[in-house]
């Protein structure tokens, strides 16, 4: 539950809003009866799946994020810290990265990364740079 709301409070805050509104538009005099309880509940239907579809997405995704940083590989993050020169963080174990509890942590970093704010990095692959250097020599 407590990832949940670490990951979501936000949608539910914006959620909580819509309804609120939905209450306010559907609860006036030119709005036929019985227009609350069916606009509360589509919309609130509406929220919530669309809430627990983020929510689903984005634990798959912080799961890949862990397996393919356990296994070695490099990982990208978004770095919201520094807007000016890069937007993003190469990850990986071999440049001191460690994995605690859905954060990746380094001891010269003051910030640590959330694995949902991750991607896989698609680098380049060797095999695809020696064709292209054999193709430039031809």
């Amino acid at each position: 539950m407590g990832l949940f709301l670490e990951l979501e409070i936000v949608y539910i805050i914006i959620g909580i809003f819509i309804l609120s509104v939905t209450a306010v538009v559907t609860t006036r005099d030119f709005m036929p009866k019985g227009a609350f309880k069916k606009g509360i509940l589509a919309v609130g239907v509406v929220v919530s799946i669309m809430i627990g579809f983020h929510y689903t997405l984005t634990t798959k995704r912080m799961d890949g994020v862990e397996k393919i940083f356990n296994s070695g590989e490099t990982v990208i993050c978004e770095n919201k810290m520094r807007r000016t020169v890069s937007r993003s963080v190469l990850l990986s174990q071999e440049l001191g990265w460690k994995l605690e509890d859905h954060l990746f942590k380094h001891h010269d970093y003051e910030r640590d990364f959330h694995t949902s704010r991750c991607v896989d990095w698609i680098g380049s692959e060797p095999q695809l740079e020696e064709d292209s250097k054999k193709e430039k020599q031809k």
